[in-house]
């Protein structure tokens, strides 16, 4: 069951994988890191982006890829960015780059970005990532009490995750449900920072509110 805090403004089953290595996961540096050692920002960009019908995280807004955008909101939230690039545990959505993370990590808290939400605000990662320094054992934004991204995870979550994959449960839903996660409603201005970039309509639209070009 979820417990709350609030802020304002299928395909085949997969096969359990082997572990990942630097090949899967890319670390991004950020010296100005300020937040508590033992969490850091992992961003999925291993999808295929079939809707998009090209590789989403080097989709251009302005003059920056997607990828680029919200690896600058967690630097500016002062947490260490990793990049999950390729999943240990194939054809699992976003369910695959959790586990490839939660392996490779040796971070106590994993914050977990997608690589397809140019808009999300620093301000609710560091609220996400501060939630992991008490006793919270995971914590997921909810819209409509659905459970998405932003989220993060203790690292042994992975057993969790990969229990669920196992019996071909491959929803963040599930995930957060057997994790008991806090429950982060977010309303205003940051839910609509929230949408996701899945097709060319929606990267239009994102160039539009950023002011940015085709290209």
């Amino acid at each position: 069951m979820f417990r709350g805090a609030t802020v304002k403004s299928s395909p085949r089953a997969c096969t359990r994988g082997t572990g990942c290595d630097d090949s899967r996961v890319q670390r991004r540096r950020t010296p100005k890191a300020t937040a508590k050692p033992g969490c850091e920002v992992f961003i999925l960009a291993g999808g295929q982006s079939r809707r998009m019908g090209r590789d989403k995280a080097r989709a251009r807004i302005g003059r920056s890829p997607m990828l680029a955008l919200v690896s600058a909101a967690a630097t500016s939230a002062g947490l260490r960015v990793r990049i999950v690039r390729r999943d240990a545990v194939p054809r699992c959505g976003p369910m695959g780059g959790v586990v490839t993370a939660l392996r490779r990590s040796r971070a106590d808290a994993l914050v977990f970005l997608a690589c397809d939400m140019p808009f999300v605000p620093p301000a609710l990662i560091r609220k996400i990532a501060g939630l992991m320094r008490g006793r919270t054992t995971a914590a997921f934004v909810t819209q409509r009490r659905v459970a998405g991204f932003p989220f993060a995870l203790r690292r042994g979550a992975l057993r969790v995750a990969g229990a669920l994959i196992a019996r071909g449960e491959f929803s963040l839903q599930s995930l957060a449900r057997e994790t008991g996660a806090k429950q982060v409603r977010v309303s205003g201005a940051a839910l609509r920072a929230l949408a996701n970039v899945n097709t060319r309509e929606d990267l239009e639209r994102a160039r539009i509110r950023a002011g940015g070009r085709k290209r």
